[in-house]
């Protein structure tokens, strides 16, 4: 198996030794993409493997790279709504405003997905509630789609 494989097969069963001991063989791999176009940062934070998101970012990786789909880490994980490893990113200089291929910000994600703490979180760090997304819709349009009341508060 090669590097790059044996680097994300590490990162999904949370084997951080094995990402240790791949990165120090080959650190330019720190950033490699899948075939889905998925950095080792942003699968890691997609599994919530907090302790390999930090070894990863100990490594230098590009914080805010994207997949195939424009998202970055901090989108994923705020769709999921793990708010220790979204504040450590944000922590870590995670742009909190960066959009999507749809023009979907993490606070629009954490909205739609009725992530009231992660929501919180990504105001506290300067979230801009006023983003558009490609369908004209803003975090707060989407949260009164889903009937999310409380996040419409946050939001309001």
């Amino acid at each position: 198996m090669n590097p790059k494989d044996t680097l994300f097969m590490a990162i999904q069963s949370g084997n951080e030794a094995t990402v240790k001991t791949v990165l120090k063989a080959s650190p330019e791999l720190v950033d490699a993409k899948d075939s889905r176009g998925f950095t080792p940062l942003i699968f890691a934070s997609y599994f919530d493997k907090e302790d390999i998101v930090k070894t990863l970012i100990a490594h230098k990786a590009k914080i805010d790279d994207t997949d195939a789909s424009g998202n970055t880490a901090l989108i994923g994980v705020a769709f999921k709504g793990n708010e220790s490893l979204l504040s450590y990113l944000l922590e870590h200089g995670a742009n909190v405003n960066a959009k999507n291929n749809n023009g979907t910000t993490a606070l629009s994600f954490a909205a739609t997905y009725g992530r009231a703490g992660a929501v919180k979180l990504l105001l506290d760090h300067k979230a801009d509630a006023s983003v558009k997304d490609n369908d004209g819709k803003t975090a707060v349009d989407h949260a009164k789609e889903k009937g999310f009341k409380s996040i419409v508060d946050l939001l309001a």
